[in-house]
């Protein structure tokens, strides 16, 4: 079976939803891959601490189906592949920095030449990529690959729970995509939060964190993140 037979009209659907790409090269797709080995452990401590620290949703888990964990970002916004680099490069000081550089993986890269890859895909004869379910991710940590192809359904309902990352959101830690933070894009009363101190257009990263920190409407957390970013620029 060939990656081409693992698909249908719902998983196309939910990839183009959360992972379809902008114009003029822009990315919407950020991947944190760890390898050698693939530890679950502290790749997940990075996939709670977007959720408990930054107020991010859930991040997609996914097996490379050769040797490394990954964690699959959306951004509601697309960014240039440069600017999605450097978010995932924040996220890898803020939460990996500890961990030596040539097991990480952040894609795309900075010159968008590396893309992120299609999941699922055949890897070897007896060795897939696939997302998987958060509960079972530790399962993978020694052998990050499924050994029979995943169905379609099943992977187009762990991306049917995923969310998109609002430019709100990606802002409290890159600053510098304050001013595509102009409107909700988010979905639900919980996501739509952060973007509703973002009615104003804001070319000025500071003064767009220091709205964030003073909305009540924001999440602590985000607000928290904002206060925090403010301190490190001055």
């Amino acid at each position: 079976m060939s990656a081409a037979d693992i698909d249908s009209p719902r998983l196309r659907s939910e990839r183009e939803r959360l992972f379809g790409p902008g114009e003029e090269g822009q990315v919407r797709a950020l991947v944190l891959a760890l390898a050698r080995p693939a530890d679950w452990e502290v790749l997940g401590r990075v996939w709670k601490g977007v959720q408990d620290e930054l107020g991010w949703p859930a991040p997609g888990i996914a097996v490379s189906g050769t040797d490394a964990c990954q964690l699959w970002f959306s951004l509601a916004d697309p960014l240039p592949p440069a600017q999605a680099h450097a978010l995932l490069e924040r996220l890898r000081l803020r939460y990996l920095a500890e961990v030596p550089a040539h097991r990480v993986e952040l894609i795309p890269s900075a010159d968008g030449e590396r893309q992120v890859p299609r999941i699922p895909a055949a890897l070897g004869d007896e060795a897939w990529s696939a997302y998987v379910a958060p509960d079972l991710a530790p399962v993978f940590a020694e052998t990050p690959w499924l050994d029979v192809p995943p169905r379609a359904e099943g992977q187009a309902e762990l991306l049917s729970r995923l969310r998109s990352i609002s430019a709100a959101e990606c802002a409290v830690l890159l600053p510098e995509v304050a001013a595509r933070a102009e409107a909700p894009t988010a979905e639900g009363p919980a996501a739509s939060a952060p973007a509703a101190a973002t009615a104003s257009v804001f070319t000025d990263p500071q003064a767009f964190l220091l709205q964030v920190m003073n909305d009540e409407r924001v999440e602590m957390a985000l607000r928290i993140e904002a206060a925090k970013a403010l301190l490190g620029a001055r």
